[in-house]
């Protein structure tokens, strides 16, 4: 750290130098031109020309499909435009690999592909991606996925799962976008310009958006675990229909508190839908205790939902506590007095 003293010049111009090394570091001469984010009491400086597109090379020599994958996930959340793959033959399974991983990337196209190299690029300009509609979409989406989950449970027809399932892999490219841009404004102030959200907005965004991930893959294993059921018996039929819909309302609260500008709106809508956790919890005992004149077999899949309803409904729950810290005020931000 540095400190540096500020002067006037002129009168009325107020001036500071740059620290050397960094300046030098970063290319910046006479003549250079730089762009100014103000953020509360910090003034973020860059050079003008600094943004330029970011590229790794990865080689895939003995890689498993599976780490092959992961590791161009990770290049991609970590912000890289381009990720240049390379080996002295890539495999069949690899080169299937590298393509169903860039399916499943936002923006993420093959643009080179030979036998040795496979060449993946980013096509989308992030300044065209919103934050909150990506997480809106996501939350459309893993509620949804919830709804015929369920449905699923308490009419007779064909397997719910795969369809499920295929909407999983829509969520989890908007996680990887949400994933994407949050590390994106942390490293670069271009980014939070370019999506006009602070810092500590984007986290309470992308904290919500991991809890609506969980919520999709949930919908999954209760579509699954219901496929699995013949015949859904009558004495858990309400109470678990009243649970779903509790857990769907506590996500759905947790939300709009987590939405609504109004302060005090948001901090009423958050604490009421953190209160009703006991309500949540009494449900999944009466459901326990009715799994126990069960089917075994069917007890065990039906356990297995409750568990996932459950932990929906906490989901929630984590959605309205980060509800109540973005509404609650931070150091640096004007607090209205308590009425007398």
């Amino acid at each position: 750290m540095e400190v540096r003293k500020v002067q006037i010049t002129g009168g009325s111009t107020f001036t500071v130098s740059l620290p050397k090394e960094w300046a030098t570091e970063t290319g910046i001469e006479a003549g250079s031109e730089l762009t100014f984010y103000p953020e509360g009491e910090t003034l973020v400086a860059t050079p003008v020309d600094g943004a330029s597109t970011t590229g790794v090379t990865l080689s895939i020599e003995g890689m498993a499909p599976q780490e092959l994958e992961s590791r161009i996930v990770t290049l991609y959340i970590n912000g890289f435009d381009e990720v240049d793959v390379k080996a002295e033959q890539i495999s069949g399974e690899q080169r299937r690999a590298v393509r169903r991983t860039a399916t499943s990337l936002v923006g993420f196209e093959v643009s080179t592909e030979t036998t040795d190299r496979i060449v993946l690029q980013d096509l989308l300009d992030s300044s065209e991606l919103s934050l909150h509609d990506t997480v809106m979409q996501m939350r459309l989406l893993s509620l949804s996925m919830l709804e015929d989950a369920v449905d699923g449970l308490f009419e007779d027809g064909p397997d719910y799962a795969p369809g499920i399932a295929d909407r999983d892999d829509d969520v989890d490219r908007l996680w990887y976008v949400t994933s994407r841009l949050f590390r994106s404004v942390l490293r670069d102030p271009r980014s939070a310009a370019a999506i006009n959200l602070g810092r500590e907005t984007c986290f309470d965004y992308r904290t919500c958006a991991r809890q609506i991930e969980r919520i999709a893959d949930h919908a999954v294993k209760i579509a699954r675990h219901g496929d699995d059921i013949e015949s859904l018996p009558e004495n858990v039929r309400e109470p678990l229909s009243g649970l779903e819909s509790e857990s769907r309302a506590i996500v759905e609260d947790a939300m709009d508190a987590f939405l609504v500008e109004d302060h005090e709106r948001a901090t009423e809508l958050a604490t009421t839908t953190l209160a009703r956790a006991t309500e949540l919890d009494e449900r999944t005992r009466t459901i326990d205790e009715r799994l126990r004149t069960v089917d075994p077999a069917d007890a065990q899949q039906l356990g297995l939902i409750v568990d996932s309803l459950s932990r929906i409904g906490d989901y929630g729950v984590n959605i309205a506590e980060t509800a109540l810290q973005k509404a609650t005020p931070t150091p640096g931000t004007t607090v209205a007095p308590s009425p007398l």
